[in-house]
C-alpha cells in the first residue's frame, strides 16, 4: 500500500486539527462518510465535518453511505475521483456490516493502493481494523481488515478499567491504545504515533 492511513483516537473534526492539516496538505477536497453514525445523528456530523473544512481550508464533500444498499458502485465512484477520505461515526459494528465486501470498500482499498490519504476517527478507526474492537465488552471481533494483525482501541479516555484490563488480557495481536487526539499514521510501510499512543506489541508492515 502506497498511501496514507491515518487512525484517530476520537474527537473527529474537533480535536484533531494539526495532525489534519498535515495529513491533508496539498489537497483541497475530502469525501466524508458518516457511515457509523447511522444510528446517531448523521446529519449533524456533516455539518460539523463542513465547519471543520471551512476552518482548516478544504472543501468536504458529503457522501451519504448510511446503510449497505448505498455502499454501490455510484459512491463508489466519488471515492474513485477523491484523493481523500474520511470515515467517521460511533458504530463500528455497523461500519463494518454497511461496507464490507461492498464496491465502497473496494474503492477505499483502491484509493490507498493509489496513493491517497484515508483518514478514520473513534470507532470508524477501530473498524477499519483485522481484529476489530468492541468496546462494549471489550472484546475482538472480524473487522473489515484494511489494516490485518492489528487491533485499535480508540476513545480510550471513555473506557472503563475493566474494558481496558479485559482487552488486554484478550488481545492476540498488537494492541494500539488512543485516546482522542492521538493517532497513529502509516506511510507505505512505515508507522508513526501522534500523542499519547500507547502501542503493545510491533505494529505490521
Amino acid at each position: 500500500m502506497s498511501g496514507v492511513i491515518a487512525f484517530q483516537g476520537g474527537g473527529p473534526f474537533v480535536d484533531n486539527d494539526d495532525l489534519d492539516r498535515q495529513l491533508l496538505a496539498g489537497i483541497d477536497r475530502v469525501v466524508m462518510l458518516p457511515t457509523a453514525d447511522a444510528f446517531e445523528r448523521p446529519a449533524d456530523l456533516v455539518d460539523t465535518a463542513l465547519a471543520w473544512g471551512e476552518r482548516i481550508g478544504v472543501e468536504v464533500e458529503p457522501l451519504m453511505v448510511i446503510t449497505r444498499p448505498d455502499a454501490d458502485d455510484a459512491a463508489a465512484s466519488v471515492i474513485d475521483g477523491a484523493s481523500a477520505v474520511f470515515l467517521a461515526g460511533d458504530s463500528a459494528i455497523h461500519l463494518r456490516s454497511a461496507i464490507k465486501n461492498t464496491p465502497v470498500y473496494a474503492a477505499l482499498e483502491r484509493l490507498i493502493d493509489r496513493g491517497g490519504t484515508l483518514i478514520a476517527t473513534g470507532p470508524s478507526a477501530s473498524a477499519l481494523c483485522d481484529p476489530m474492537t468492541d468496546r462494549r465488552g471489550g472484546a475482538f471481533t472480524i473487522g473489515l481488515g484494511l489494516v490485518n494483525g492489528v487491533a485499535v482501541m480508540t476513545e480510550i479516555d471513555g473506557w472503563s478499567p475493566g474494558q481496558l484490563t479485559r482487552a488486554r488480557e484478550l488481545a492476540n495481536t498488537p494492541l494500539v491504545e488512543l485516546p482522542t487526539g492521538s493517532a497513529i499514521v502509516r506511510r507505505g510501510g512505515s508507522w508513526e504515533t501522534v500523542g499519547d499512543v500507547v502501542v503493545h506489541g510491533d505494529l505490521p508492515a
